[in-house]
């Protein structure tokens, strides 16, 4: 993969840069976020610090969010659960707390660019109420705007529109779209659960199921 690696520490970009090109990647270092802004078009995936020298690597985010879906790994040492939140709240696809052991990156890396391309075994748009899913095309239509989703927000919606109706379970959910089911992505997926409710503002199309997982409304599919 072409990766950006945002870092303004040079001990750890040199290492980093090094351990990537040694399994196959091909990184880039930038150690500014504005840099990032200008470049991550030319790159398969970025691995984002939050500690820049020109700006809150958060912001840079939130901006890259606004124009593209280009997978983010957010890799730093602030670990407190408020960051953690907005981060993946504001679109990173994984969010990795440093010290971090080479080859869980790697693993992690992979899993990332996988789910940025897999679209599903069904190509087919679901429709619920004024809800209109388009799986191969990655997009949401609620009435008659669309409504724009993280990409991992539209992987955990698209993973209950496959089975509309069906309940389907949090460890399922969370093997599906992120590929193992450690503690911290139990998070993760209540976090990305939230935020589908807010932007979709449709009560009653996602329930919870207590103590197993959750439900899409049944729809119709084309």
């Amino acid at each position: 993969m072409r990766v950006l690696l945002v870092e303004d520490d040079d001990g750890v970009a040199d290492a980093l840069v090094e351990a990537l090109e040694a399994n196959g990647h091909h990184p880039r270092r930038v150690r500014r976020g504005s840099d990032a802004l200008t470049a991550h078009r030319d790159f398969d995936l970025l691995l984002l610090d939050l500690g820049l020298p020109d700006t809150d690597g958060l912001e840079v985010l939130r901006k890259i969010r606004k124009v593209a879906q280009t997978p983010v790994l957010v890799l730093t040492a602030r670990g407190d659960e408020r960051s953690i939140v907005r981060g993946l709240r504001l679109g990173a696809d994984d969010y990795l707390v440093k010290p971090v052991r080479l080859g869980e990156l790697l693993a992690r890396m992979d899993a990332v660019a996988r789910r940025s391309v897999r679209v599903g075994p069904a190509d087919r748009v679901v429709r619920v109420g004024d809800v209109s899913i388009d799986l191969e095309g990655r997009r949401v239509v609620v009435g008659a705007a669309e409504v724009p989703l993280t990409t991992k927000e539209f992987d955990v919606l698209a993973a209950l529109a496959r089975r509309a109706g069906t309940a389907v379970s949090r460890q399922q959910l969370m093997d599906e779209v992120w590929g193992d089911a450690y503690l911290a992505v139990s998070r993760s997926l209540d976090v990305h659960l939230a935020g589908l409710r807010a932007k979709l503002d449709r009560p009653g199309l996602l329930t919870t199921i207590r103590g197993f997982g959750y439900r899409l409304a049944s729809g119709d599919g084309d």
